[in-house]
């Protein structure tokens, strides 16, 4: 069934996925299907390796495999790769020695399993020497043999028949298999584009496809036209790059699409050309190898295929001749958002960066874009590709750095994505920085777990929260003469970020700071238990959910509302001869302390009743208590927290049920009546 266009009378072409499985590959078989059925994809293209078949286990394997697969979506089947033991050569790329064992083979596959599909795809990619090699067979002559005969036999036994794509497109190919005889047992040709990864001079689908048809034209061909295999490798972090290829190939004047792949190739595993002989072959995915979603998966499966082409916020807006903007990495994500609306209502422009990895952060670049439409700038990307962040920090006044893996248990799980995006991303910031003749001040969000889990310090429980014994860090908080002392790799990325932006500061004369933070919440905060907690706890109550605690729930923080943040952050930049080449402790410090349970106690109330609690064990360098001793930034510059943790919780709580459309508690319309603060700080 065809799409409609949205706002066109046109409709796009039937849209299936690829995937290839390896033997024994039944879990990644029940994942495939469980995510063809999120992206409401009923159309799959799979490959048949004829060698494989005769093996020990493959019989067995494609006996299941169709089967299931074809229990679910409609299957098509690519047949390829000679058995070596029957091959001129011993390879499976090499024609077989007896051309008419290819239809053969696949008469005995169609009696076994042809009543769960309805077309039969020979070979792939032709003309690409991996897949077959045409060395062995200059003209094509052998192949159109092999080919053009189980062509006929697939059609005697009731299939139709698909020509394997061509990769590069060549319609020289295409008039070659007309002269050989075997279009007239054709009733689609497969054509294959993979623009910019492997197809470098790229013409575009329109010009492709017009001389495709040309040749289709001069012999009066009636098949269709497929694009059987298109794609965009993500090797170099581009996932809004495969989105608009995505969006490029439905445009096409084609029958079908097929685009591939679902899931990255595993790097411990070979391709077909050998291991990571080509490192674009591991990243075609719409998901990482280890499950996790990219971009056009997520957009996919959230809008649905005939609605990406309006969502219009997603996109990249800056060029040469754009004005000067402050840069804000992580633009879209919960203090970036909050960050933006600040200046753009102060009338600054705005670059907003973001990759929009994290739950959340579309809603929040699509607010700032229909709220902000006139001074705001977009560039989905990943601070991973130097070269991206070289283009942003061009036209850059002033870098807000928060573009950041943040939480810790991610970190155990993936060190080595953790590692990149928060250590080699601040490389690339700082390098974009230092490259400019005019190098724009820098303000960069670390993290209190540079202090580790404060093992040293003694904490004394009393009622619901910890004390420290220590008089001094009770009455200030833990301060910037703490020893460092990096734990988990998360802890260990951020910690070696935060050296390198104070040594690039002292070591190349820049203006850079670095703020090392507690935990932050308010508005545009879409919270999980590893990473923004107080929005987490809040939107659990709010969805009468229970609430996961790890440890006895009297860890203390020091929390402060995100206004507030902001007020450092520009307090920071305008003072930044004061502050350059310095790390600061920044939190709502000691007067603003809460734990767990005495924050939970407050959602409750504003709940209307008590929230139910799980409580688990403590997880590794997890702080029983930490406050910021925000002394050092407070003389530096002025600044000091307006929200209690009454009013900023009120208003948090306030947000999150006006966004989801609920009745606001009538017990906030007095929480939000706070005082007015003793003095204020005049920011430019």
């Amino acid at each position: 069934m065809k799409i409609e266009k949205a706002n066109s009378k046109e409709s796009l072409p039937i849209v299936g996925l690829v995937e290839w499985f390896r033997i024994g590959e039944h879990e990644r078989v029940a994942q495939t299907l469980a995510d063809l059925k999120e992206l409401g994809v009923t159309e799959l293209r799979t490959g048949v390796s004829w060698a494989d078949y005769y093996t020990q286990e493959g019989k067995a394997w494609y006996n299941w495999l169709i089967p299931t697969l074809a229990s679910e979506v409609n299957v098509l089947p690519c047949f390829l790769y000679t058995p070596p033991s029957i091959a001129e050569r011993p390879r499976t790329s090499a024609p077989p020695k007896d051309k008419k064992a290819y239809a053969d083979f696949l008469d005995v596959f169609i009696t076994d399993m042809g009543e769960h599909f309805e077309w039969v795809e020979l070979w792939n990619e032709p003309n690409n020497k991996v897949e077959y090699d045409f060395t062995l067979d200059y003209g094509w002559f052998k192949f159109a043999e092999m080919v053009g005969g189980a062509a006929y036999w697939c059609k005697q036994r009731g299939k139709k028949v698909l020509l394997g794509g061509m990769s590069p497109i060549d319609p020289n190919f295409l008039h070659t298999m007309y002269e050989r005889g075997v279009m007239q047992y054709i009733d689609a040709v497969g054509i294959h584009g993979f623009p910019d990864v492997f197809d470098q001079m790229w013409d575009g689908w329109e010009e492709n496809i017009k001389a495709v048809r040309e040749v289709m034209a001069q012999h009066n061909g009636t098949a269709e036209l497929w694009i059987t295999e298109a794609g965009f490798s993500t090797w170099q972090h581009d996932e809004y790059k495969q989105l608009q290829e995505f969006k490029a190939a439905l445009q096409a004047d084609v029958t079908r699409v097929y685009w591939y792949g679902l899931q990255d190739l595993d790097a411990s595993l070979p391709t077909v050309g050998g291991f990571h002989v080509d490192e674009r072959e591991y990243h075609f995915g719409l998901k990482k190898s280890d499950g996790s979603s990219k971009l056009l998966y997520r957009l996919w499966a959230k809008h649905g295929i005939e609605k990406l082409e309006s969502l219009d916020y997603i996109k990249r807006t800056i060029d040469e001749n754009s004005e000067p903007y402050t840069l804000i990495t992580g633009g879209a994500g919960f203090v970036g958002t909050n960050m933006a609306k600040r200046l753009l209502e102060q009338g600054k422009r705005v670059l907003v960066f973001d990759s929009l990895s994290r739950d959340g952060v579309e809603q929040n670049l699509k607010w700032l874009h229909d709220t902000y439409p006139d001074k705001l700038e977009v560039y989905v990307g990943d601070i991973r590709d130097l070269q991206t962040v070289r283009h942003v920090m061009k036209k850059a006044e002033a870098v807000f750095h928060f573009a950041a893996q943040v939480a810790v248990t991610t970190s155990l799980d993936f060190p080595i994505n953790d590692f990149e995006n928060n250590a080699r991303g601040i490389i690339n910031v700082l390098e974009a920085i230092r490259a400019q003749d005019n190098p724009p001040p820098l303000v960069f969000t670390s993290t209190n777990k540079v202090y580790g889990g404060l093992e040293d310090l003694k904490f004394i429980s009393n009622g619901s929260r910890y004390y420290p014994a220590e008089t001094n860090i009770k009455n200030h908080g833990i301060s910037e003469a703490r020893p460092l002392d990096f734990h988990s790799p998360y802890g260990c990325s951020k910690g070696a970020a935060d050296q390198y932006v104070i040594d690039y500061a002292r070591t190349y004369n820049l203006p850079l700071a670095v703020f090392r933070m507690s935990c932050i919440y308010g508005p545009h905060q879409y919270g999980n238990e590893d990473q923004g907690w107080v929005a987490h706890f809040a939107i659990k109550a709010i969805e009468d959910e229970p609430i996961n605690i790890y440890g006895d729930g009297k860890q203390v923080r020091d929390i402060l509302f995100v206004e507030d943040l902001v007020d450092a952050f520009l307090l920071a930049k305008e003072n930044i001869h004061q502050t350059k080449a310095q790390a600061f402790n920044i939190g709502g410090g000691p007067e603003n302390t809460v734990s767990l349970l005495e924050l939970l106690k407050t959602i409750g109330k504003y709940r209307g009743n008590e929230i139910p609690l799980k409580f688990g064990d403590w997880r590794p360098g997890d702080q029983h208590y930490y406050v910021s001793d925000t002394r050092k930034f407070q003389e530096a510059t002025g600044w000091y927290p307006k929200h209690n943790v009454q009013e900023g919780v009120a208003k948090l709580y306030q947000w999150l049920c006006e966004n989801r459309g609920l009745e606001v508690p009538e017990i906030l319309s007095t929480e939000n009546q706070r005082t007015e603060p003793a003095k204020k700080v005049a920011l430019a």
